[in-house]
């Protein structure tokens, strides 16, 4: 089942701030000398024509290389791109300072699901500070979400987007993922002094709530390590998941209600259908319960799944509806533009020459831009990664005083509002009960219902009416005033 694309040695030892400057090919590299880490310090030293290699004593096979965009995307702020360097592997980020005050505001890290799909469409459809609106031009966009924040978009794993790796390397797991977007973290916070001890937040959507968990508990436990070597830890505050798939199981059976009772939208499916649906559903949860929950039988997990896609999701693929929307029909066509011809268009965008210049994209990337790369995809199939539920990293994070948001907009229907309510329910913490108690409540903006939301202990379940999967993209206001009260922890 793929969620956003067709139907499914540490080592670490104490810093000083001694700084030596090397030639490094076409850029330069801020390193250490004689075991003195030298921090770079300000953003203002990074360069606008060659890339600066940020290195940690800490991860000897990591390194940052960044560069100033100028006024990419939008003009009213600095922006920045680069690559995470993981010996042979590399991944793409981009990084926009914030708008109000990026000396002091919040910093957000942005990730897309797929898995295997970039960061490239959160930024340039959903919440980033443009809006792609043709091959060669973009919009500025006023509800980004980097109005109050300064915002990562980073293209992982390797192979997604503008990452690549040199021989054949790839990732094929989250819990692999994890680790070099956590080393990435570190390296970043302890070069630039501004940072260190900034509130961090870690945000995405739809294989994000595999991503999310799993990448937040990375940062939280390697935090431990970093104050034992003397280094400054991340203020991991909170994580942000959209339309998630934190749970596989609740996910795939909560499929029935949103085609065959008005949870959303008025039935979908004939009665005929629904009827055969709701016959099936005890025979899943048993298998399901079996096979990949209570136990993990690869093969028999494997199998479990695949009969339940079958008999739950099929029938909708057939009605021609978008997966990522139950209100409307599929535009463009499910393996071409995933239901939106704007994302072939930011393809399109992405695949002029001179603006990969200008991003310091390695030339080494010839081929068109690709959205969402299927051999990234087909690893993680392989491997059964969406198996693995994350709802016990939420429920460790939420022990720890990291908060969590669950938003889910209430017209998707591939990572639906139901089921993401229903784990979260479900969800064994010390402050269940009392989340369970509180009824939920309607939010609004401006006045008007955008909602409803159910929170206690800083765990927040939202729903946004009239969302798709991506609730930026159909909802900005809405998204951004969300994000904006999260941010400023007061309520949603």
């Amino acid at each position: 089942m793929r969620l956003f694309g067709p139907a499914f040695a540490f080592g670490l030892f104490t810093a000083s701030v001694a700084l030596t400057q090397q030639p490094i090919g076409p850029g330069h590299l801020f390193t250490y000398d004689d075991g003195l880490f030298s921090p770079l310090e300000d953003l203002s030293f990074v360069s606008s024509e060659v890339h600066t290699t940020l290195t940690h004593p800490g991860f000897p096979k990591h390194s940052v290389r960044i560069k100033k965009s100028h006024v990419f995307c939008d003009e009213t702020v600095n922006s920045y791109t680069g690559y995470i360097d993981i010996e042979a592997r590399h991944i793409f980020f981009y990084f926009f300072e914030s708008r109000k005050d990026p000396d002091t505001d919040d910093v957000i890290f942005w990730t897309n699901g797929g898995p295997g799909c970039s960061s490239s469409l959160g930024l340039f459809m959903e919440l980033g500070p443009c809006r792609v609106t043709s091959e060669n031009s973009t919009a500025f966009h006023p509800q980004a979400w980097n109005e109050n924040a300064n915002v990562f978009f980073v293209d992982q794993p390797i192979g997604v987007g503008f990452s690549y790796a040199e021989y054949g390397e790839a990732v094929g797991t989250t819990e692999e993922a994890a680790k070099d977007i956590a080393s990435f973290i570190a390296i970043f916070f302890e070069h630039f002094t501004k940072f260190k001890g900034r509130a961090f937040h870690m945000a995405g959507e739809s294989y994000g709530g595999r991503y999310l968990p799993v990448f937040a508990a990375e940062v939280y436990d390697q935090n431990t390590r970093l104050v034992e070597a003397g280094f400054t830890p991340i203020n991991l505050q909170s994580v942000l998941i959209g339309n998630g798939v934190t749970d596989f199981s609740t996910s795939l059976l909560s499929y029935y209600d949103m085609q065959c009772t008005p949870a959303s939208v008025p039935p979908v499916l004939s009665i005929a259908q629904c009827v055969s649906m709701k016959q099936i559903i005890p025979r899943c949860k048993r298998w399901l319960k079996n096979a990949c929950l209570e136990r993990f039988d690869a093969i028999d997990c494997a199998a479990a799944a695949g009969f339940c896609e079958k008999h739950l999701a099929e029938p909708y693929e057939d009605t021609g509806l978008n997966p990522y929307d139950i209100s409307r029909a599929c535009e463009g066509g499910l393996g071409e533009s995933l239901c939106y011809p704007i994302i072939n268009t930011i393809a399109k965008y992405l695949d002029q020459p001179t603006l990969r210049e200008q991003l310091g994209v390695d030339p080494s990337i010839t081929s068109n831009f690709s959205s969402c790369d299927d051999n990234v995809s087909s690893l993680f199939v392989e491997s059964l990664d969406l198996f693995h539920r994350t709802h016990l990293h939420i429920a460790a994070l939420l022990e720890r005083d990291i908060r969590v948001l669950i938003y889910v907009g209430t017209y998707d229907w591939i990572c639906n509002w139901v089921g993401n309510e229903r784990w979260t329910l479900d969800l064994e913490w010390s402050g269940r009960e009392k989340f369970v108690r509180e009824e939920l409540r309607e939010w609004t903006v401006e006045g008007k219902k955008a909602g409803l939301v159910r929170s206690h202990g800083g765990f927040t379940f939202v729903t946004v009416d009239g969302a798709g999967h991506m609730v930026p993209y159909d909802k900005p206001k809405e998204a951004l005033a969300m994000v904006q009260r999260w941010l400023e922890n007061t309520e949603i």
